[in-house]
């Protein structure tokens, strides 16, 4: 049976925010496909929560080059779901990819420089099955290519058509500052800086989210929920299966410390007496900061997805709450901003 959207996704499901100083709105939430949608996963989960995601009013889609694993196939397996479900509803999605972390072999498959870059979003575009990205990002600054050189390799994408806007991911401020400056001389100002964010990680709030602000770029946070951390999943350790129990992957034993464990379950009390789950009150609280555009969330089922998304139901809060929640938090070591 044919998949055929929702015609009332964009009523109340979903608000949305213009992004920086551009006149391009972006949902609240958006869905990541930074796991769970690579060759390892299930294809038919896979493609039910991008359909479910945008019968939510979720229109912004983010991937990278490297998604997977295998490296690649996230891109791929998303462009099958839309060729065989959203054939005629691309000018209702906001499609975004990145190059700069490691992709393939050899000299001129990682790093910022414009040949990988360039080598990059051909390979993307190919991928997916697109014409164009909406959003094309620099996935990192790698500390050996001139900043001039990435940014130029960005403005000559839109140049081209190859994107629509360009974005920055995970720049040191200085460099984020000269990023901004270069791409607005030429005509083609950053639209948005990403960068990963969450009550457990608040490095963004030492000058990240403010020159962003300033310089008329949005800000959207991945890993708001830190990887897992931030949900009732590890309250009481670590358990067998769980993604910090696995030997390869970004979450790792060590990362689970006692004084996160300790605040987690202050925050989950916090969370029940605001009746949510911490997964939701760490999703609101991401949120409610006023830099922040959109947020990244990953799922693995579309209950996940649903619950996640429950938290718009519940975004605001009280100055008690906020004060409850920054005493928690100071507890965390190497957490609160400078």
């Amino acid at each position: 049976m044919n998949y055929i959207p929702s015609e009332t996704r964009y009523t109340d499901k979903m608000p949305y925010e213009y992004c920086g100083n551009s006149g391009l709105l972006l949902p609240r939430i958006s869905l990541g496909l930074w796991h769970n949608f690579g060759d390892v996963d299930d294809f038919g989960v896979a493609g039910d929560m991008i359909k479910y995601a945008f019968d939510a009013g979720i229109t912004h889609f983010d991937l990278a080059n490297n998604y997977g694993p295998s490296p690649g196939s996230a891109e791929t397996n998303f462009g099958k779901i839309l060729k065989r479900n959203f054939l005629g509803y691309r000018d209702e999605m906001i499609i975004s990819s990145k190059a700069g972390h490691l992709m393939w072999p050899g000299p001129y498959g990682d790093g910022s420089s414009r040949k990988n870059l360039m080598a990059s979003i051909n390979q993307s575009l190919k991928r997916t099955g697109l014409d164009y990205f909406d959003i094309f990002y620099s996935h990192r600054y790698d500390g050996v290519t001139p900043v001039e050189e990435t940014m130029q390799a960005l403005i000559d994408i839109v140049r081209q058509g190859k994107a629509l806007y360009v974005g920055i991911s995970k720049y040191p401020v200085d460099k984020a500052k000269q990023a901004y400056g270069i791409l607005k001389n030429a005509g083609v100002p950053c639209l948005i800086h990403q960068d990963r964010y969450s009550m457990f990680t608040r490095d963004v709030e030492n000058g990240t989210l403010q020159s962003a602000h300033e310089a008329g770029a949005g800000f959207i946070a991945f890993s708001p929920l830190a990887q897992g951390m931030l949900t009732n999943k590890y309250l009481y350790g670590i358990p067998e299966g769980s993604r910090a129990a696995r030997a390869t992957g970004f979450l790792k034993r060590e990362q689970i410390s006692e004084d996160k464990i300790r605040a987690a379950r202050s925050l989950n009390e916090l969370a029940e007496r605001r009746n949510q789950s911490l997964a939701q009150m760490a999703l609101a609280w991401v949120l409610n900061n006023e830099y922040v555009t959109s947020v990244i969330i990953g799922a693995s089922s579309v209950r996940q997805l649903s619950d996640n998304l429950d938290a718009l139901n519940n975004s605001s809060f009280t100055k008690e709450e906020l004060e409850a929640i920054s005493q928690i938090l100071s507890t965390v070591n190497g957490n609160m901003p400078k």
